[in-house]
């Protein structure tokens, strides 16, 4: 049976990491990030535009923004559960597309005016991505993220105990409570609408 208890280890593990690893370290191989489900903590040197910090954990000058888990909580409907693991959420988060990456989307919100980029309709017009921006964003990426993470059977228990107890601006989900929750829902909601307004990129 899974154990519904967040030790001080496993949140220590994120707050006070060992180490932090950059995008082309996570992108080399053997990739470093475990095949294991768990959480991730991202940490950056730039504050993107418009985020607030006050209250935000800090370690050797970078700013904790942002966690994640892999897999996501199994299913009510009994379906079977992901079979994502870190490895597999981390490297797309870092290389992949604002699709599927819930923090490329949010960064390349806050971040479209000073990159010059923009969200806009691809391939047959239902994906929505930076379309050749994704690339200036991983750029950016490369300059001001870090990562850390912690194998956890139940990854869910860890990212509710880190929401509920840290400020996490770039959080949305289960994070309603924070100042800055409504404000980045706009962003998001106001830049998705533009780009279906656009034509699809080619």
């Amino acid at each position: 049976m899974v154990s519904l208890i967040v030790s001080v280890q496993e949140a220590t593990s994120l707050l006070n990491p060992s180490r932090l690893w950059t995008r082309s370290e996570v992108l080399t191989r053997p990739c470093p990030v475990p095949s294991e489900p768990g959480v991730y903590a991202w940490y950056f040197r730039c504050i993107p535009p418009g985020v607030p910090t006050s209250g935000c954990h800090t370690y050797q000058d970078l700013t904790l923004l942002y966690t994640g888990i892999s897999p996501r909580h199994p299913p009510a409907n009994g379906n079977p559960p992901s079979k994502q693991s870190l490895l597999h959420r981390v490297r797309y988060h870092f290389r992949g597309n604002a699709e599927g990456s819930t923090l490329r989307l949010t960064l390349g919100c806050l971040l479209a005016e000073e990159l010059g980029i923009e969200l806009r309709r691809v391939g047959s017009g239902f994906r929505m991505t930076f379309s050749s921006g994704e690339m200036k964003l991983s750029e950016w990426l490369e300059e001001n993220a870090f990562v850390a993470w912690c194998p956890h059977p139940a990854p869910w228990v860890l990212e509710e105990h880190m929401i509920s107890t840290l400020s996490l601006p770039l959080n949305l989900d289960q994070n309603r409570r924070h100042a800055f929750h409504q404000t980045l829902s706009e962003l998001r909601r106001t830049a998705k609408a533009k780009a279906r307004e656009l034509p699809i990129a080619r």
